[in-house]
């Protein structure tokens, strides 16, 4: 008869791998979830960048002070105690509606009442043309062909604006000057206005005469010494914006330009949106506003 324990090992044995065999599996698809979580990783996607815009930004005027003539002035004024009077002017901040990459307004303009400056002008003439002594007698401070010519290759270039007469436009183009004047802004062109047949007119108009041109949105200029009166500004303003208007109405349907914006201020003090009233029901008297600081 076998002793017990021999039956007992392949007991065991047997038990053991029945045990294994009915291990259960683990299904298929228990673990689809674990794929489907490591597929659903991806890289992040670029942000996508902001579309340029194509006008300048504008800010809604009607959360922002707006001040009368007189009342802009007399705060002015007070930012300018202390300083040299004779240096110190009104400057005009028109700030227009408009497309970045549209045409720009450039003009020049006689004030009725003219600020004051020490501006230099260029006459291209020849020495001894009637042209050339309308220039001399209208104030230009240079005037001639070859000597010019030549003191502007030179890098010489004394003066603040440049006129050309039309019978000396061909010798002008010919002399090569565009290389030093046209960096300067100082090149004459039947563009901007300075190859002309009345010199003595265009040199009367720039000595009293101002210019202003578009950048960025903006158009600047001078309007007034500050010993001007409130009436004395009010009259150059209206010119200036009259003029302005009608430089932007000369321009095509298609291109849209409008004023947003009119701001005073000085060459040492902020800017004060106008409100378009010349007096204010609380401003001080304009005769007030006259004379030194």
């Amino acid at each position: 008869m076998a002793h017990p324990r021999s039956l007992i090992a392949p007991l065991s044995r047997l038990t053991a791998s029945s045990i294994a065999v009915a291990r259960p599996e683990v299904p298929r698809i228990a673990s689809l979830p674990y794929q489907t979580i490591r597929c659903a990783t991806t890289k992040a996607q670029p942000k996508k960048k902001k579309k340029a815009r194509n006008t300048f930004i504008q800010y809604d005027l009607k959360k922002a002070e707006q001040f009368s003539l007189i009342d802009a002035m007399q705060y002015i004024r007070a930012f300018e105690v202390g300083r040299n009077p004779s240096s110190s002017k009104y400057e005009m901040h028109v700030r227009l509606k408009t497309l970045k990459n549209g045409p720009v307004v450039r003009n020049r303009l006689r004030l009725p009442h003219p600020v004051k400056t020490d501006i230099r002008i260029c006459v291209i003439a020849a020495p001894d043309s009637k042209a050339a002594a309308e220039a001399l007698a209208a104030g230009a401070t240079l005037v001639g062909e070859d000597d010019v010519f030549n003191q502007i290759k030179e890098g010489v270039v004394e003066f603040d604006r440049c006129i050309c007469h039309i019978d000396s436009l061909q010798k002008m183009n010919k002399a090569g000057l565009g290389r030093v004047l046209g960096p300067k802004g100082l090149m004459p062109s039947t563009k901007t206005g300075t190859v002309v047949t009345s010199v003595g007119t265009s040199v009367r108009n720039m000595v009293g005469g101002s210019e202003y041109r578009e950048r960025l949105g903006v158009i600047r200029m001078a309007v007034g010494q500050l010993a001007f009166t409130p009436e004395e500004m009010q009259r150059n303003i209206k010119a200036f914006m009259d003029a302005l208007k009608k430089d932007i109405a000369q321009l095509s349907d298609r291109i849209g330009k409008e004023i947003h914006e009119v701001v005073l201020s000085s060459t040492n003090a902020p800017g004060f949106t106008l409100s378009g009233e010349f007096r204010g029901p609380n401003s001080i008297a304009p005769k007030e506003l006259s004379g030194p600081l």
